[in-house]
């Protein structure tokens, strides 16, 4: 066979695999792969490679944080394998921790990207209101069991919905960058630079937990959790709720909330 003829049936054998996975992130140092550091990205590809003999890494549809976990993680990798997708799961998930579970495997369209693709995603914060947190909850919540205005901080929900400079809900860090790039939105005005569209936003009591959940057309790194440290301050009665929309416009992130911890956030699932 010559050379072109070899690298023709090598693209024609070439799958691009989707991957829906949970994960515990609380001993991983974020999804994304660093040097001498346990991440998710890492993990995965490792296992990846074992079940295929190839050197790949797994994009994701966005970097979670330290700490944050992930009930549907979207990711992507191109193989040239012949393993059956559904064997790809069980064989994944008897390598991997148990901290990492891959809950789905199909073969996907060759441009279809897991982060590229996505159109918006759902994040969940769940905050423990008791005085006293189980410690098998610990890990999975921010307890905070102090006075806080419930229904002012419901209401205060609603006010970052619509499209807006996010610019004060951003973590400064020029080294990191977006946690997302900006969804591809329909319509006359596309999302830019710190500018995200909001589609949902709200708090709803669930038992001994107060919890927020908002759905977007992307996130800036840190934003839910500094949407919520915002949220907090309201609930505090140091801000009023329409002070939310003027920490908005001062595109400043001084002017926001601290952030919140990273145990209460979960990427619920993504859009395509």
């Amino acid at each position: 066979m010559d050379e072109p003829a070899r690298l023709w049936d090598s693209k024609d054998r070439m799958r691009n695999l989707k991957l829906i996975l949970s994960y515990d992130g609380s001993d991983f140092a974020g999804w994304q792969v660093q040097p001498d550091a346990v991440t998710v990205q890492g993990t995965l590809a490792s296992a990846i490679g074992r079940v295929t003999g190839e050197k790949v890494l797994p994009q994701g549809s966005g970097r979670t944080d330290a700490g944050v976990h992930a009930l549907a993680q979207v990711a992507t990798f191109v193989t040239e394998s012949s393993v059956p997708s559904q064997n790809f799961v069980k064989a994944l998930n008897d390598i991997l921790p148990a901290s990492v579970r891959v809950l789905e495997v199909e073969e996907a369209a060759a441009d279809f990207h897991a982060r590229h693709s996505a159109r918006g995603k759902t994040y969940r914060y769940r905050i423990y209101r008791e005085a006293i947190c189980p410690p098998f909850l610990a890990r999975y919540v921010w307890h905070y069991p102090y006075p806080l205005d419930e229904p002012a901080m419901a209401r205060a929900a609603g006010l970052v919905v619509g499209e807006h400079d996010f610019t004060s809900f951003a973590a400064v860090d020029p080294e990191r960058g977006r946690e997302d790039e900006p969804a591809s939105l329909s319509g006359p005005g596309l999302v830019s630079g710190n500018v995200r569209r909001i589609f949902s936003s709200s708090w709803e009591r669930q038992g001994d937990e107060f919890v927020y959940t908002v759905r977007g057309s992307g996130f800036l790194h840190h934003m839910v959790r500094n949407l919520v440290g915002t949220f907090i301050l309201v609930g505090k009665q140091t801000l009023q709720g329409e002070d939310v929309t003027r920490i908005l416009e001062a595109r400043n992130r001084s002017a926001a909330g601290a952030t919140a911890p990273a145990s209460g956030l979960y990427l619920v699932n993504v859009q395509y």
